[in-house]
């Protein structure tokens, strides 16, 4: 007698109800938007704009660093005044290019974050896409430790899948320079 309780119960639920999706899928998001086309050009672009600023950082940095090796080496038979010269022109440069450094790193953080904006938007989209004509309930990005999903198997992982169908909805999108690079 349960048993056909049960059962008319389950005859009489909605179709829809009956045939939910209860597929998982993960993806390395961060991974899938840095390996399309679009995202290999846009670090490039990042990485042609913001390295000559970079070298000079680390250029000022040795040349700090020779300041302290002098003042070091030689500091105690240096004049008093030449001395506190030394001292005083390290302690400046130091800032400085403490200064700089966080500008530039602020700066690529702000580009970057600008470029995953947009692309992250996109791939979104293609993932609810894939999602959906695939039968997925649930897709979880795996990118981060601090996900909570412990362990997945590597078979549910859509990553691939979806970089092909980004590089193939938004072929040669090669920013080569980020946007705001056109404008100076």
């Amino acid at each position: 007698m349960l048993r056909s309780i049960l059962m008319t119960a389950v005859l009489s639920l909605p179709l829809a109800a009956q045939t939910a999706p209860t597929k998982v899928a993960i993806i390395q998001f961060q991974q899938a938007v840095l390996t399309t086309q679009e995202g290999q050009a846009a670090a490039a672009g990042l990485k042609s704009k913001f390295d000559p600023r970079k070298s000079a950082l680390e250029k000022k940095q040795a040349d700090l660093q020779a300041m302290q090796d002098k003042l070091q080496k030689g500091g105690a038979t240096m004049a008093s005044d030449a001395r506190t010269k030394l001292q005083n022109d390290i302690a400046a440069g130091g800032r400085s290019l403490n200064n700089e450094a966080e500008d530039l790193n602020s700066e690529v953080q702000q580009e970057e974050g600008k470029i995953m904006q947009g692309m992250a938007a996109k791939m979104g989209d293609i993932i609810k896409n894939y999602a959906t004509k695939n039968g997925f309930a649930v897709v979880l990005d795996v990118s981060s430790e601090a996900t909570p999903v412990i362990w997945a198997t590597p078979s549910i992982s859509i990553t691939a899948d979806i970089i092909k169908l980004y590089d193939q909805a938004h072929p040669g999108k090669a920013a080569a320079a980020p946007p705001s690079a056109a404008k100076k």
